[in-house]
């Protein structure tokens, strides 16, 4: 009997024999049913797109910063890279080159990128962790969002954020800020979680989400001080919401919240015993050589007095929330985002679960604090001295602005909304509520241009130009970068070209305190240092200043010059450095130094 065969062309398989095709992707089950405008948990497809959005943002940032040498104009940017570099291109290397005043997390996630010296001069080094801090940022924010308002609202407040010049700007150098605003948020957003896990005897999630709020709140503490504050307040928040749970909820979490509440304290710890092995005293960041206090009372002049806002909290109240609004906010429109963010924060406090989102306003007192009695003086040039100091500080109510003040205007179009009856009143009304979110994003397009437009080196990148007269001042924090930079920047080029100079192996003495950008401009490996980075060394050289080093730099003033002064042999003057603004560099060449 024969049997049927199936002819099958060359090089192509039988039908039966091939893979069925992928059926088509669905939905998750929890998307199905939902309300496109209701408020609920996001869900991970919602934030691929702002991932994607604020990747493309920050790149484009970096591109243009990049090219028009914008990344180090922070002289903090340099001295971050400079501690992250010298942790293992040191003499003598190890954690001990941390230092003792700022806190250690922002540098030790920078030191795989500054080992490689060309990312270290150029400070692409800097964009890595600060642009991978900027995209989180956002997802937090719009997470945070999504809680509190439906998806149209939650967007616009992350838009706010996501386009805010100053931000862009901070999240390609080595600044701490997008670091710690994206820690700031999350934590706000995972404590939320926790205590409404708590509430409705989800264990599972309230386990999780205390620790992981803790673990927050540990990198918090270790990446700046008002860290400290914010992660006290939310396990004061997850503690009463934790002995407000259910007998057998909290029994069942007790072992997670003592967990959270150990790691919680464990940073604070840690920083006290780290500074009383490695610099002698538990509180050398309040009160050591390098500590706020010292720096304000050695940059103030005797004759200029306390800064404004010293014991006054009405006045740190105002050049904190005026910083903070400029940060935000073009000209003028920075006080109605600020009271409309007020409001929202008001409307907010009625909601019992979700007013644990009003942590995003504790760096309000904080500041307050530490302008009036912490020697941390803020300067902006809209207000007296007209000067530029600490101005990016404000950037920590821009999570609040954008969270409050959109909450604010959706909640004046529910009210718009409130009577159902068909009324030309009620008609006239609904119209105006459909119109506030397009207006919303309007003004945040508006407000985007305006403060870019204000850009004068960013119109000078794009159109090779700077029309100054029209374009008025830049973004507040790029504009404190630039100013401040203005000498500082070509002095160490020209400091770097002198030790360019000087053999490839030579050893140099000289105190990178002020000023290690001119050593990372040379691209020096810092090992062939003698300076205050290896203190021992450093002190001994003093003592005898040719015997230690090839070449010695003394900066007027400073520990290098003193010890010259006192022991001058064997040493010849070969160049002095002098520019406007900064300290003059006597260069010296030892005539009797040998390896």
């Amino acid at each position: 009997m024969s049997k049927s065969r199936t002819y099958t062309a060359p090089g192509r398989k039988d039908a039966s024999l091939r893979r069925p095709s992928r059926a088509p992707r669905r939905l998750a089950p929890e998307l199905l049913n939902r309300d496109p405008n209701g408020i609920y948990p996001v869900h991970r497809t919602e934030l691929m797109p702002i991932a994607m959005a604020s990747l493309i943002l920050t790149l484009l940032a970096f591109l243009i910063c990049a090219k028009n040498g914008w990344l180090l104009l922070y002289g903090d940017a340099v001295a971050h890279l400079g501690i992250a570099r010298r942790i293992l291109d040191a003499r003598y290397p190890g954690l001990a080159q941390l230092g003792g005043v700022w806190l250690p997390l922002p540098h030790l996630l920078l030191l795989p990128f500054v080992q490689r010296m060309d990312w270290w001069q150029s400070g692409i080094a800097g964009t890595f962790p600060s642009a991978a801090a900027y995209i989180l940022g956002n997802l937090g924010l719009y997470r945070l969002a999504r809680r509190l308002m439906p998806p149209n609202w939650a967007f616009a407040a992350t838009a706010f954020v996501a386009l805010n010049p100053n931000l862009l700007y901070l999240s390609t150098t080595a600044m701490t800020e997008p670091l710690f605003l994206a820690l700031f948020v999350w934590s706000t957003v995972i404590t939320l979680e926790a205590a409404d896990a708590l509430r409705s005897a989800k264990l599972h999630t309230a386990r999780t989400r205390m620790i992981v709020s803790s673990v927050l709140t540990l990198a918090m503490v270790l990446t700046r001080y008002d860290g400290w504050i914010v992660g006290a307040a939310a396990w004061l928040v997850l503690a009463v919401a934790w002995f407000r749970s259910a007998p057998e909820t909290r029994r069942q979490t007790t072992t997670a919240f003592a967990i959270s509440t150990v790691i919680t304290v464990a940073g604070p710890i840690l920083w006290f015993l780290y500074n009383a092995k490695y610099e002698g005293d538990w509180l050398d960041f309040l009160r050591g050589p390098y500590s706020a206090a010292a720096i304000e009372k050695k940059t103030s002049p005797p004759s200029a007095g306390r800064y404004h806002g010293w014991h006054n909290p009405l006045y740190a109240f105002l050049y904190f929330t005026r910083a903070a609004q400029l940060d935000a906010a073009f000209w003028e429109s920075g006080f109605a985002l600020f009271f409309g963010s007020i409001a929202g924060a008001w409307l907010l406090a009625k909601q019992k679960a979700n007013r644990i989102a009003l942590l995003l306003w504790v760096p309000l007192p904080f500041y307050m604090y530490s302008i009036a009695w912490s020697s941390v003086p803020i300067f902006i040039p809209q207000v007296y001295p007209h000067a530029w100091y600490n101005s990016r500080y404000g950037m920590e109510l821009l999570p609040a602005f954008a969270i409050f003040g959109t909450f604010a205007i959706w909640q004046l179009s529910q009210w718009l909304r409130r009577d159902a009856q068909p009324t030309p009143s009620n008609a006239r009304n609904k119209r105006l509520a459909d119109a506030l979110y397009p207006a919303s994003l309007i003004l945040i397009t508006v407000n985007t241009f305006i403060m870019f437009g204000t850009v004068g080196t960013f119109i000078q990148a794009v159109f090779h130009k700077t029309p100054w007269t029209w374009v008025g001042r830049p973004p507040l924090v790029f504009d404190e970068a630039v100013v401040n930079s203005r000498t500082r920047i070509p002095f160490e080029k020209s400091l770097a070209a002198e030790l360019n100079r000087a053999p490839s192996d030579a050893t140099i003495m000289f105190d990178t305190t002020d000023h290690i950008g001119a050593v990372q401009d040379a691209g020096i490996p810092l090992r062939r240092l003698v300076s205050p980075l290896d203190s021992q060394r450093f002190n001994a050289a003093k003592s005898a200043p040719a015997q230690h080093a090839n070449i010695v730099i003394a900066l007027d003033n400073d520990p290098v010059a003193a010890a010259v002064a006192a022991h001058p042999q064997g040493l010849s003057e070969i160049e002095i450095l002098c520019h406007t603004g900064q300290p003059c560099a006597r260069i010296y060449r030892s005539d009797i130094y040998t390896p």
